[in-house]
């Protein structure tokens, strides 16, 4: 998995983008609380049951690899 240029700005334009989403679908509530890893990975997870990206082997799912994801999913959507 090669690093992204910009990865950090990318993951959190994709954690912006990932909450609007999630509430704008209606499905979730992120309070000020939540951290950032919270976010990530239940965007991430919504963003794979919505078949929006590919999902990642089981094996494979760590926070590091959901940023990666996530971050891609920023950059095409920008």
């Amino acid at each position: 998995m090669k690093k992204l240029k910009n990865e950090n700005e990318l993951v959190k334009k994709a954690i912006a983008d990932g909450v609007k989403y999630g509430e704008k679908r209606g499905v979730v509530e992120f309070e000020a609380t939540d951290s950032a890893s919270e976010k990530i990975e239940y965007i991430y997870r919504l963003l794979v049951h919505d078949k929006i990206i590919q999902p990642l082997p089981e094996v494979d799912v760590s926070q590091k690899a959901m940023r990666h994801r996530l971050a891609i999913w920023a950059s095409k959507n920008a």
